[in-house]
């Protein structure tokens, strides 16, 4: 992050990541495979929006309520209760829209802070 490849290649390498390892859920039987893709892309948006900060003369923005690292949580949450048969199909659909409304407000959050500092 010290120099402009390794912040292009962070920025990148993550939401990379996250597709990779949060787009599988949308093969499981019962699960809103919609669902899955909308949550995931509405996360690099956010991610996206965050970094827009510097761009504007503003900082790098990490608002939530759905971060990198409440995504994980999210998602791993979602695969332990899948796995163990504790979440029914109605309700991991449920789920994914809880996620995804957190997600779309961590979109918002992070843009409008990154408005309201920009430096003209």
């Amino acid at each position: 992050m010290m120099s402009p490849q390794g912040a292009v290649l962070n920025e990148l390498s993550d939401v990379i990541a996250d597709a990779a390892l949060y787009l599988p859920f949308a093969l499981i039987p019962g699960v809103s495979g919609g669902l899955v893709v909308l949550v995931v892309v509405t996360g690099i948006i956010a991610e996206m929006a965050g970094a827009l900060g510097p761009l504007i003369k503003a900082p790098r923005r990490y608002d939530g309520p759905f971060g990198k690292s409440d995504r994980a949580l999210g998602f791993g949450l979602l695969a332990v209760l899948l796995s163990f048969g504790l979440l029914p199909d109605p309700l991991s659909n449920l789920y994914l829209a809880l996620l995804l409304v957190l997600s779309v407000s961590t979109v918002w959050n992070r843009a409008r802070s990154i408005v309201a500092e920009a430096k003209p």
